[in-house]
């Protein structure tokens, strides 16, 4: 089984080796198989989708696993970037390795990385959090998040990216964060500053595409360790 990364926006940030994998397996397991035709169309790979996530990995997997064991390569991919971070595919390689099915790495984009490596905030150290909590533990979540030395990188969606920030900076304080959306698009944008600047920048804002914000570890903690 193959694990392919595909771009996070610009198509044209897919690795050669990924491409001639996709076109090379029996199979691609797609997270959004109409996200992924659209990548597919556009370098004309006719290999077959079908949908594994959230919603149907308990009943899907074990048929992907029958075909695996059948001898059948498949590629497994997410709606964009890295497959398994913060999209339920991770699931799918546990079962493979449950079966001594052998898992390869394809490498490529991942939105993640993107952000930290133009938010301007140390990068030698970073935790990844994925999407806050919608209700139960969030306030707990962003005081634990507070307390760490390392910068934060985390998930958001346009329609609650305001109340998020609003939040923010009263358990972070003004800490230098960065706000990315549509990395490597035709509309990519990149805002820096404290978390109280982005919070009023974002006041009545509607953004459109997926957030990924960046904010910089507690600075006691972090001067503690460095020294």
């Amino acid at each position: 089984m193959y694990v392919v990364s595909t771009p996070i926006g610009n198509l044209g940030d897919i690795t050669y080796r990924s491409v001639e994998t996709l076109r090379a397996v029996s199979l691609i397991a797609a997270e959004d198989t109409r996200r992924s035709r659209i990548l597919l169309n556009h370098y004309q790979i006719d290999t077959p989708l079908s949908s594994y996530n959230s919603y149907n990995k308990i009943k899907k997997g074990p048929d992907l696993i029958a075909r695996l064991n059948q001898g059948d390569d498949i590629a497994l991919v997410s709606d964009a970037g890295t497959p398994g971070i913060s999209d339920p595919l991770y699931h799918l390689v546990q079962l493979a390795l449950e079966e001594d099915i052998e898992v390869i790495s394809i490498p490529g984009p991942s939105a993640v990385l993107a952000a930290l490596t133009v938010s301007g905030l140390p990068m030698d150290r970073f935790r990844f959090e994925g999407f806050l909590p919608r209700k139960k533990r969030r306030k707990k979540t962003i005081e634990e998040l507070a307390q760490h030395s390392e910068t934060v990188v985390m998930f958001e969606s346009p329609q609650r990216i305001e109340k998020t920030l609003g939040e923010l900076k009263e358990v972070f304080g003004n800490r230098k964060a960065a706000l990315t959306r549509e990395l490597t698009k035709m509309h990519e944008e990149v805002l820096r500053g404290g978390l109280e600047d982005l919070y009023k920048a974002s006041q009545g804002r509607k953004y459109k595409g997926e957030i990924t914000l960046v904010i910089s570890g507690n600075p006691i903690k972090r001067k503690h360790k460095e020294t």
